[in-house]
């Protein structure tokens, strides 16, 4: 196998740079390009003082820390060298082309990580974490990608399969030796038993991909109404600071205004849009049309209703939003208790919060209420997490194959069928912790991540 580098920390001036070899060479590689302050073999796990030097002229490239990791004991499972170095981009540049000219060469992206599950070091579940603790936005969505590196998801696939593991083999025990009395069969209320045990563990993982989902790639929310309901300064209110203009002359919002804010450890991603009317004002006409746009792309609308004007004349347009919603009853510092309760009840189908968004009232309502969209149970912090499609995908699938298995049994067809579906469902599930895949699979993986990781 090919030894491999690359600069393993972001471009442009930091203190600190760092270039990362791994591969068969990588020890052979840093004796030619690294002079130590002390003579002697590079040990494991130590630190070493010294110099890199240019491997055919001799000129001293940069004054370094090198960190020598003998495989299997290493993040890619391979002997891996780190150099730390200035964090330049040139002088990072000329340690990483020393080392190419010494024998390594330049990695694809996400090629350490691929190594490292490729080497057994992590499970694919484990491998597609690091991506997430690193693109992580919150405290929360860092400490669900950090469960899953730790190995909790494929902990939870494990027992599943675990589970229907040991009821295949006694299956496909059954149909090889029937005439073997110490082989008893299972009778059809254990069958169905063992089924039903794997499609709550496999529906547990599903129920948490909505949040999930929300954790890794934030939550769009899409601020509509009519104009001059109040969008912009909700948005504002939201924000804590003055991010959008604010004028008493409806249509001032023309552009989609996005801002990302942390509710409660989701990401939240607000789209503050142009208010939706009738217009023959072409720049205005551009925006309602982006508005309409983010509301198809929306995963959650707060629709801002004016609760000082003709609220009913909003019931039309909440009826054409065909997006999950809440009803925002603004400028509720302006009524009083019995106009309140008559412009909710117009709005009693609907999720809805009364705020007032010029003072902040009713601001942690209406922040409950997203967090509550996202997250419907007591919490994510005591269970696995499932964040990505591609395992949403699976266990759909493993799902559908346990539901045939139900079939084969209630139905008395062949065990033969029950024992196929099973093996299905066990391939799908193995897909997840990369027991089953494909290079295909593996390229597209590794391919978002960044070069050095």
């Amino acid at each position: 196998m090919d030894t491999i580098a690359a600069i393993s920390t972001p471009p442009g001036e930091g203190g600190i740079g760092i270039v990362r070899v791994s591969g068969p060479s990588a020890l052979h590689i840093a004796k030619r390009v690294f002079r130590g302050r002390r003579e002697g073999e590079l040990k494991s796990h130590r630190l070493y003082h010294g110099e890199i030097f240019d491997p055919d002229g001799g000129e001293v490239v940069d004054e370094v820390l090198l960190a020598f990791f003998r495989a299997p004991r290493s993040y890619t499972g391979e002997d891996t060298i780190e150099i730390y170095g200035h964090g330049g981009t040139l002088v990072l540049t000329r340690i990483l082309d020393a080392v190419c000219r010494s024998g390594a060469r330049l990695a694809e992206p996400g090629e350490f990580t691929k190594r490292a599950f490729l080497n057994g070091r992590l499970d694919l579940s484990q491998a597609e974490a690091v991506i997430d603790v690193i693109r992580a936005k919150t405290d929360l969505s860092l400490s669900i990608a950090r469960d899953q590196l730790r190995g909790r998801l494929s902990k939870e696939i494990n027992r599943i399969k675990d589970g229907l593991s040991d009821l295949l083999a006694h299956v496909e025990a059954e149909l090889d030796f029937p005439e073997e009395e110490d082989v008893g069969e299972l009778s059809q209320e254990t069958l169905l038993s063992a089924v039903s045990e794997a499609k709550r563990g496999i529906d547990s993982l599903l129920s948490t991909y909505r949040e999930g989902r929300a954790l890794r790639e934030g939550l769009k929310v899409v601020i509509a109404g009519r104009p001059n309901a109040g969008k912009s300064s909700l948005l504002n209110a939201l924000l804590r600071e003055e991010r959008a203009i604010v004028t008493p002359t409806p249509g001032t919002t023309r552009d989609v205004i996005e801002e990302v804010i942390n509710i409660k450890g989701i990401p939240v991603r607000l789209m503050d849009t142009a208010g939706l009317r009738d217009t023959v004002e072409e720049v205005e006409s551009i925006g309602i049309r982006l508005a309409r746009e983010r509301l198809e792309a929306a995963d959650l609308v707060l629709y801002v209703v004016d609760g000082g004007g003709d609220v009913r004349g909003d019931l039309p347009i909440l009826e054409g939003i065909n997006r999950e919603m809440i009803v925002v009853v603004n400028k509720r510092d302006l009524l009083d208790r019995e106009r309140l309760e008559e412009v909710e009840g117009v709005f009693s189908s609907y999720r809805h919060v009364s705020v007032s968004a010029l003072y902040g009232d009713g601001m942690d309502l209406l922040e409950e209420a997203i967090y509550r969209h996202v997250v419907r149970g007591p919490g994510l912090e005591a269970e696995a997490v499932i964040t990505k499609e591609r395992h949403k995908v699976c266990l759909e699938e493993a799902m559908a194959s346990l539901l045939r298995c139900e079939e084969v049994i209630s139905r008395a067809l062949p065990k033969e069928l029950f024992a196929t579906e099973l093996r299905i469902a066990l391939d799908r599930l193995g897909r997840i912790t990369g027991e089953v895949t494909t290079e295909d699979i593996l390229d597209r993986i590794f391919s978002q991540f960044c070069v050095g990781k």
